[in-house]
C-alpha cells in the first residue's frame, strides 16, 4: 500500500463510490467526501479495519458554498493529492432545489462538482488526475439510452438548467433531461478543463448502465431487489452494462495510471469512446465552462479563514 499517494472521492458512501473508495484504499489515503458523517464513517472504518488509511470530509455537492468549503478543508490536509474523483451523482425522481434555489439534480452533478474542483485545482500538484463520472446517456444517438427513455441532454443555457429549464422534445420520464444534461455538463467541463489546464490531467468516464448502483435508491423495495441480486451479477457480461464492483475497478484503473493521458473519455470497458457531436465541439465546450463560471461567480466566497 502507497501511502505517498492520496485519493479524493465523493459520492463514496454507497454504489458505484463506495466499492472505488475501497479499491482506491490499496493505492493509498482516501479523502471521503459526502453528506453523512455517519455514511462516511462506515466507510473510513472499513477501509482502516483492512489496514488503509481514509479522512473524512463532509459536504453537500448540491450546495456550492459547501462544495468550496470541502475543496477548502482538504486543501489544509497537505496530502500528496494524486487523484480526484468526481463521482457523487443523482436521478431524483422528483424535481427538487439546491440550496442556492437551483435544480438540485443539475447542481449536484454538475455545478457543485465543478465547483468544488476548481477550488481544488490550485492545491493540486502537476500531473494529478482529475476525473468526472459522464454519463452516454447525454447523446441522442446511442441507441440502448434511447430505448431506456432518454432523449438525450436537452441543453439550453446553464441558467436555464439551474432553472430546471430543457429543450423541448424531452424524456417523459421524470427526471432524465436533467441527469443527461448535467452529465453533458461534466463531459465537456473535461474537455475544457484538458485544454485549459495541460499540468493536470482530466478525464471522463462512462461506467455503463449499472443496476446495482445507489442511482436507483428511489425505486422500489422489489425493483431494487431484482436489479441488485438478479441483473446486476449478469451486467458485466451484457454490453454497455457493468455492476458496481467492475465499475469501481475499472475507475480506480483510470485515477491511478500512470498516463499522460488528458482530456479522453472512458467507456465502462476503460477504452476510449466519443461523445455525442454536440459536446464534442470545442466552441460548445467553452460556452458551457464559461456560463458555468458565470453562474458561480453569483454566488459569493466566503472569506478564507486565518
Amino acid at each position: 500500500m502507497n501511502q505517498s499517494k492520496a485519493y479524493v472521492i465523493t459520492g463514496p458512501t454507497a454504489g458505484i463510490g463506495r466499492r472505488t473508495a475501497l479499491e482506491l484504499a490499496e493505492y493509498g489515503t482516501v479523502v471521503l467526501v459526502g453528506r453523512s458523517p455517519d455514511k462516511l464513517a462506515s466507510v473510513e472504518k472499513e477501509i482502516r479495519g483492512k489496514g488503509g488509511q481514509a479522512v473524512s470530509v463532509v459536504a453537500d455537492l448540491s450546495d456550492i458554498t459547501s462544495a468550496r468549503r470541502a475543496a477548502a478543508e482538504i486543501a489544509t490536509l497537505n496530502l500528496p493529492i494524486a487523484g480526484v474523483l468526481n463521482n457523487a451523482g443523482i436521478m431524483p425522481p422528483k424535481p427538487f432545489k439546491s440550496a442556492q434555489g437551483w435544480d438540485g439534480t443539475y447542481a449536484t452533478n454538475h455545478l457543485g462538482p465543478f465547483a468544488f474542483t476548481e477550488a481544488l485545482i490550485p492545491h493540486l500538484a502537476d500531473g494529478t488526475n482529475v476525473v468526472f463520472i459522464g454519463s452516454a446517456v447525454e447523446d441522442p444517438e446511442r441507441k440502448p439510452a434511447v430505448a431506456a427513455g432518454f432523449r438525450g441532454a436537452r441543453f439550453l443555457s446553464v441558467e436555464a438548467s439551474a432553472r430546471g429549464e430543457w429543450a423541448p422534445g424531452g424524456s417523459s420520464k421524470p427526471g432524465f433531461d436533467a441527469y443527461a444534461t448535467s452529465k453533458q455538463g461534466n463531459i465537456a467541463t473535461v474537455f475544457a478543463f484538458a485544454r485549459e489546464t495541460p499540468r493536470l490531467r482530466c478525464n471522463v468516464i462512462e461506467p455503463g448502465f449499472n443496476p446495482g448502483s445507489d442511482l436507483g435508491r428511489d425505486a422500489s423495495a422489489a425493483l431494487r431487489f431484482i436489479a441488485k441480486h438478479v441483473m446486476s451479477p449478469l451486467a458485466p457480461m451484457i454490453k454497455y452494462w457493468s455492476n458496481p464492483k467492475t465499475a469501481a475497478r475499472m475507475i480506480s484503473g483510470v485515477l491511478t495510471a500512470d498516463s499522460r493521458d488528458t482530456g479522453v473519455y472512458y467507456d465502462e470497458k476503460g477504452k476510449p469512446m466519443a461523445a455525442s457531436t454536440q459536446v464534442s465541439g470545442r466552441a460548445y465546450q467553452d460556452r458551457v465552462v464559461a456560463e458555468t463560471r458565470a453562474l458561480l461567480a453569483t454566488i459569493p466566497m466566503e472569506p478564507a479563514r486565518s
